[in-house]
């Protein structure tokens, strides 16, 4: 999911393809797993230098953001898609695009796919189609470093008095809404994460459903503020969206093969999914 002005700072601690905390990895398909791509390298698509139109945020780290050092856009979107355009022989044109109705927008066909960290669910499948998963995510709990009145995701959820924050129009909104289905009122819906992780530091709610990879930066040099707390409520994938029937999800699947069998994706994972990258919230407003 994909939208973050808070002035904290981010330091992903995160491996490359497998996270001892279970946080993102590099994703293979499962065995068994049907996918559009190649699974191996070899001959791929040639798009004849079409232009495809991206939407994203430009302000959610760090997937893609506008660099504080050089005013330029940056993040792994932008080397991982310029990477399969190289590979395709395609142009893309990225379009900053807010996150609520970014989704819908490019079912409608106002763009030719979506990369902000979307969360692959069957739900947005019926509007929607997806590469293949290129990072797995957990769901967590995160709350204040001193918070002692739950120490697990049940202990959270079973204590009426506790209040939940989270992004609206995310699958972790979703989460909140269905393990608190007969007491919505605990649940406050920002428009960002940033957002939900500030009312959580000024004490406005007790926890922030939050994906690991933001909820570790978070922490990062924050520790004394902020912890994760209990086991992963779900694990997901994230993948590009694409119009219905759009005829760019099975090269972008060829071109993700390739990445993954030639190194590039544990590559980009080490420099945007590790504590390699340092680049704050704090920075982006400075």
């Amino acid at each position: 999911m994909n939208a973050k002005n808070l002035a904290l700072l981010l330091a992903l601690l995160l491996s490359l393809a497998l996270v001892a905390c279970g946080g993102a990895t590099t994703e293979e398909p499962a065995a068994g797993e049907e996918t559009t791509g190649e699974e191996t390298t070899g001959a791929l698509p040639d798009l004849g230098g079409r232009e495809i139109t991206v939407a994203l945020e430009n302000a959610y780290l760090p997937f893609n953001y506008i660099d504080p050092a050089t005013g330029e856009p940056a993040g792994w979107d932008y080397e991982a898609i310029g990477a399969i355009c190289e590979l395709l022989n395609c142009r893309p044109t990225f379009v900053e695009a807010a996150w609520e109705g970014m989704i819908q927008a490019t079912a409608d066909g106002q763009f030719d796919m979506a990369a902000d960290g979307i969360t692959i669910t069957e739900e947005r499948r019926e509007i929607v189609d997806f590469s293949d998963g290129f990072i797995n995510i957990e769901q967590r709990l995160l709350a204040r470093a001193d918070e002692d009145r739950f120490d697990s995701v049940e202990s959270f959820f079973s204590n009426p008095d506790l209040s939940i924050g989270t992004q609206t129009g995310t699958t972790n909104f979703e989460t909140a809404s269905e393990m608190l289905a007969d007491a919505p009122d605990r649940i406050q819906a920002f428009d960002s994460f940033s957002f939900a992780v500030q009312a959580l530091i000024a004490g406005d709610v007790d926890a922030v459903i939050i994906d690991e990879t933001a909820g570790q930066g978070y922490i990062g040099v924050n520790a004394d503020q902020l912890k994760l707390v209990g086991e992963s409520m779900s694990s997901d994938q994230l993948g590009f969206a694409f119009p219905k029937g759009s005829d760019l999800v099975a090269p972008f699947n060829a071109a993700l093969a390739e990445l993954r069998a030639n190194g590039t994706l544990d590559a980009l994972a080490e420099k945007y999914f590790s504590d390699q990258f340092t680049v704050t919230y704090e920075d982006l407003e400075g």
